[in-house]
């Protein structure tokens, strides 16, 4: 726990909850430091790539644009909409925003990258997105698209900064470009420990977008923020991620995605647990049922046995100790009465490797896993170094 700063004072766990909320308010986001933005935006024919994390204070960015007299052209929606009510993967329309009557375009399913003609009317792209700091979680996918777009365009692009709640580690197989999609495009770790605009920053400088485009990139930081925090996220970034547990379990859970468990999509704590109906695990159980951001879950009204991890702030950093936890897939994988149907092909897309799956399959300890992602650790976090605009957590 030693380079957790989750308040002041890092080693009065017993007292995170109320802290964290009184350190959370000092941190200012890139949205809220308007005198960086908003001069590069007037007189300009403005989109924005947002959702309903894009808050200024209690107000919504694109709500706040309109009131200083920005000209929004388009809002450009990511995977859960802009409204970010959608479920994982579903279909998001285009349509229009009731509020401000400006037109949305959603930038999921077939049109992930925006074409020529879609840009063709605007001068300069806004992006304010909440991210978790996992790979496989789209946005970071949605901004490299959008950034290449922009390149190819002649457009600029200003990425307003937000912390990065996962942000304090660094953790996970490097991808192979073997297993590129949308839930993993770059050679990084399953835990980048980046914020977005930092993230935008080694896009451009190592050359990773498109046939090595540069975009004319501006960044807007944030205030008060450093890599050894851990940062209360004030909205929900989607409709599975409800609380800080479930951020910060997702990077270990969201493995499952890949197999035949359950991580509790159609319960009240998605992300916070884990189970299947075959499994004899007692410890905790739970019914998916259809709802709000799970209209169809897994295992639908049967009783799944897993384990729950609802607990405190302070047990699940001492469970995850600044680490992906794999216990919980090795756990998970010897509860399977079918071992040999446990992983599904979308498992390599999340871990970004084809090694994973062999290493959990052959009963490799943790150990073993741990030092094969080591080399392709070492060489990121030297790239990811010279991209860094908050002060490390090492």
């Amino acid at each position: 726990m030693k380079r957790f700063i989750f308040s002041f004072l890092p080693l009065l766990l017993c007292v995170t909850q109320v802290i964290a909320q009184e350190y959370a308010s000092n941190v200012i986001v890139g949205a809220q430091r308007t005198d960086g933005y908003l001069s590069r935006l007037k007189g300009k024919r403005v989109g924005l790539l947002v959702n309903q994390t894009s808050l200024v204070g209690n107000t919504h960015l694109a709500d706040k644009l309109i009131a200083h007299g920005i000209k929004l052209q388009i809002i450009f929606a990511p995977e859960h909409g802009f409204r970010g009510k959608a479920d994982a993967g579903a279909h998001v329309k285009n349509g229009v925003d009731t509020k401000t009557g400006v037109k949305i375009l959603s930038l999921y399913g077939k049109n992930k990258k925006p074409s020529a003609a879609q840009l063709s009317n605007i001068d300069v792209v806004v992006f304010d997105i909440q991210d978790v700091g996992a790979r496989f979680y789209t946005y970071i996918s949605s901004l490299q698209y959008m950034m290449e777009a922009c390149a190819e365009n002649g457009k600029k692009i200003i990425v307003l900064d937000r912390p990065n709640p996962n942000g304090f580690y660094v953790d996970g197989p490097v991808l192979n470009k073997k297993y590129k999609s949308f839930v993993g495009m770059q050679a990084i770790p399953v835990v980048h420990g980046m914020t977005v605009g930092e993230y935008a920053r080694m896009l451009n400088g190592e050359g990773w977008l498109k046939n090595g485009v540069k975009v004319d990139l501006h960044i807007v930081k944030c205030e008060n923020y450093d890599h050894s925090m851990l940062y209360d996220l004030p909205v929900p970034p989607s409709p599975n991620l409800r609380s800080k547990q479930a951020i910060l379990m997702y990077p270990s859970l969201c493995f499952f995605e890949g197999t035949e468990v359950s991580v509790g999509r159609g319960t009240p704590y998605p992300f916070e647990v884990w189970g299947h109906p075959e499994y004899k695990n007692k410890e905790y159980s739970f019914m998916p049922k259809p709802g709000a951001g799970s209209k169809n879950p897994r295992y639908k009204y049967q009783r799944c046995n897993g384990n729950s991890y609802h607990w405190d702030t302070k047990e699940i950093l001492e469970l995850l100790d600044n680490k992906i936890n794999i216990d919980i897939l090795k756990t998970a994988y010897g509860s399977s009465k079918r071992t040999d149907k446990f992983f599904t092909s979308f498992f390599e897309k999340l871990t970004g490797t084809g090694e994973l799956r062999k290493q959990i399959m052959a009963k490799k300890s943790v150990a073993q896993i741990r030092a094969s992602w080591e080399p392709g650790l070492s060489r990121f976090k030297k790239i990811r170094k010279k991209y860094l605009l908050y002060k490390d957590f090492e």
